[in-house]
């Protein structure tokens, strides 16, 4: 893949994901909490793999940590890795928020509250800037 078309690539995964946290915020004030969180975690999902696709990676997987700790450049991954803990915090939303038999007893829905999305929001957005922060956006 060529620099522009690796840099295009980026471009739409970083606005994608940060489509994503805008959806989850919208999500939130409609007390949606399980689809909240499940958005914000996207929105990291989405903003690590922009970083991948940023250094002409192509990232695989859905574990935010994993992308982080994989990172193939190691001058990014170091300065990615002190959120590896708010990655492993959306890493924990990615199918129980989105399935009714991913949870004991209850739906999604009953089971996550705002205090839930108001952490993956927070982490989602810490991710972001990072990311642009890397990216120099």
């Amino acid at each position: 893949m060529s620099r522009d078309k690796e840099l295009y690539e980026a471009q739409r995964w970083l606005e994608t994901g940060n489509e994503d946290l805008d959806a989850a915020r919208v999500l939130l004030e409609k007390d949606k909490f399980s689809h909240a969180c499940f958005f914000a975690q996207q929105a990291g999902e989405k903003a690590l793999k922009a970083l991948w696709f940023f250094i002409g990676e192509d990232p695989w997987g859905h574990s935010i940590q994993k992308l982080i700790s994989e990172f193939p450049d190691p001058s990014i991954r170091n300065l990615m890795e002190n959120l590896i803990e708010e990655a492993s915090v959306l890493d924990r939303y990615y199918i129980p928020t989105r399935y009714p038999n991913g949870l004991p007893d209850l739906t999604p829905g009953k089971y996550y509250f705002r205090k839930d999305v108001l952490l993956c929001i927070d982490a989602a957005q810490r991710l972001l800037d990072q990311v642009m922060k890397c990216m120099k956006i």
